[in-house]
């Protein structure tokens, strides 16, 4: 069984890869390369999880390689850096898109769905932190260190920050989009400038810091419910709803099995939400208990724990359920765990590998799109992986050993 000729059947089959990649131009006005192998090489190296573009330029000496990419030469990095700094962002935009509207389609999405809601997860993540390099869409900060003397001294860091969205369920995870917070902007700003397409999900949860009514309105007026995790305990708000559910007895006691807690829960209907923002709010806030199991001095030792949550829920969600809000307020996180925490230890998404603004935001979407057809494939197609008999891990290393096979890897991407 050769894992990467089914991975390429799959996607061709399911996802028309062979179009998708077609349709991914440059803006290199004379190439002497075509820009389908470079592509197909960024691709097939974030796939198999290669950590540079230096190793990709390795991986292109191989004569399979050169086979499936349709380009009989090795790529030097200087090639790819060259590219990666002239792909039309909205041609790969275009292919993600494609991918995750498919999937939609196919109903795969189905079982990341609440109450029938398709909810979207936005949130930030800073990538390349540095202090010797920099770019026109660095952002910058001055650090304060202790030096080996003592002394204290000012250092000027340069890094970029991007917001990503991402829809994630039991099954299946899949990231939309990201769009770079440019100097001097905030997360709210640049999410809202990056509209993935109004009809495509029913509602956004975000973190407090998208706790501003400018961005909810947007977001209302793009018709999308919202769900906000409120942090701010001063914030009026807060403490009105705190002060209406004060020695009322839970609206809901129930257990999540999922996060194995047992949860007390409290909503308040019609409350102001601010100046800026002028309709009435549900405010939904939890006592979640657990007992968290730890190993202290070779003992196994057992603690209760509990933790206090708040969301604020827009008017479109009147209607649901209070327990509602709180799966798509905890749901939230999934963007932290399935999303940044796997493409940054399995995808290298730390890794800046060409420190040019185009060029970065070229090779994160290429990371997100090959993360996401790996992620079908897995959880859609491969029944190693559903019945649990093969980790995403080892069928990521299944898929590099199995280009070593002599199998006619040109008639993949053949045609065009």
């Amino acid at each position: 069984m050769n894992w990467l000729a089914q991975f390429m059947a799959y996607t061709n089959k399911v996802f028309h890869l062979n179009q998708l990649v077609r349709g991914v131009r440059d803006a290199r006005p004379y190439p002497l390369i075509p820009t389908r192998p470079v592509l197909l090489s960024l691709l097939l190296g974030a796939l198999l999880r290669v950590d540079s573009y230096l190793a990709v330029t390795a991986q292109t000496r191989c004569r399979r390689w050169q086979r499936l990419i349709h380009w009989h030469q090795p790529l030097s990095d200087d090639t790819l850096e060259s590219v990666a700094e002239r792909f039309h962002l909205a041609d790969l935009r275009q292919s993600l898109a494609a991918v995750a509207k498919e999937l939609k389609t196919n109903k795969a999405l189905e079982s990341c769905k609440l109450n029938g809601l398709l909810f979207v997860s936005l949130d930030a993540n800073e990538h390349f932190a540095r202090r010797r390099r920099c770019c026109a869409d660095c952002c910058r900060r001055t650090l304060t260190e202790t030096d080996v003397q003592g002394q204290k001294h000012e250092v000027v860091e340069y890094y970029h920050r991007y917001v990503f969205a991402q829809i994630n369920g039991p099954k299946l995870n899949v990231v939309l989009d990201l769009e770079p917070i440019r100097p001097g902007e905030g997360e709210a700003a640049a999410a809202l400038r990056r509209v993935y397409g109004p009809r495509f999900f029913d509602a956004v949860t975000v973190d407090a810091w998208y706790v501003q009514g400018p961005f909810l309105q947007a977001v209302t007026k793009l018709g999308w419910a919202w769900v906000v995790v409120l942090k701010q305990e001063a914030m009026e708000i807060f403490q009105a709803a705190r002060a209406l559910s004060r020695d009322q007895p839970p609206h809901h006691e129930f257990n999540d099995p999922v996060r194995q807690r047992d949860v007390q829960l409290w909503a308040v209907d019609d409350l102001p939400f601010s100046a800026t923002y002028a309709q009435p709010v549900r405010v939904v806030h939890t006592r979640e208990q657990w007992t968290e199991a730890k190993v202290l001095g070779g003992q196994k030792t057992k603690r209760a724990r509990s933790s206090d949550w708040g969301w604020v829920a827009g008017p479109e969600l009147r209607g649901y359920p209070a327990t509602l809000v709180y799966h798509a307020g905890h749901r939230r996180w999934g963007i932290e765990n399935k999303a940044f925490n796997e493409l940054t230890q399995g995808y290298h998404l730390e890794h800046c590998y060409h420190h040019e603004p185009v060029a970065m935001v070229a090779q994160m979407l290429i990371l997100l799109l090959g993360f996401v057809l790996f992620n079908a494939f897995a959880a859609l197609h491969c029944q190693a992986v559903r019945l649990g008999r093969l980790s995403l891990k080892e069928l990521a290393h299944q898929l590099d050993l199995a280009l070593e096979a002599d199998l006619p890897w040109e008639q993949w991407f053949a045609c065009g």
